[in-house]
């Protein structure tokens, strides 16, 4: 008895669900991407061709539309951040996400054209943590610890260098 699409797609949605929690749209969004990917594996079996794994949803999707493509930026929202790999809304992307990707943060920023010191998260969130860092007098005290490891980096410089001669 063969399964049909359908069943194999929420079995590998159900041990998802098992493995970590997930918000209904999270689950409806999987069921659909895990059920479009066995459609196209399916039909590739069928017609004898090959898979290009590199894209996902979204370049391809952006290949319809021409060259532009999905704007990173407009992925990062007031009260969400969406993963531009496989279109799940979050708050942060953390790094345990960006793995099951293959990707570290850092990797994810330099495909998708982020600054490196962009935040992955959404802007509400980065203000929230922003405003905090404030009130706990975190600004001050790092302008103090830079001060003080640019004096040390000036001194092992001149130790380094040596005395000099005329």
């Amino acid at each position: 008895m063969t399964k049909r699409l359908l069943e194999i797609a929420s079995e590998i949605v159900q041990t998802q669900v098992s493995t970590r929690s997930m918000a209904s749209n999270e689950i409806v969004l999987s069921l659909g991407q895990v059920f479009n990917a066995l459609q196209a594996m399916q039909k590739c079996e069928m017609e004898g061709s090959f898979m290009e794994f590199g894209q996902g949803p979204e370049e391809k999707v952006a290949e319809g539309k021409g060259a532009e493509g999905p704007n990173p930026k407009d992925s990062i929202r007031e009260d969400k951040i969406i993963c531009l790999e496989c279109g799940t809304e979050m708050r942060q992307l953390t790094t345990k996400h960006l793995s099951s990707h293959g990707l570290s943060p850092r990797e994810y920023k330099r495909k998708w054209g982020f600054p490196l010191r962009q935040s992955l998260s959404a802007k509400s969130l980065s203000r929230a943590r922003s405003v905090a860092a404030k009130k706990r007098g975190l600004p001050p005290n790092l302008v103090k610890f830079q001060e003080e490891r640019k004096l040390k980096r000036n001194e092992a410089g001149v130790e380094a260098a040596g005395p000099v001669e005329s």
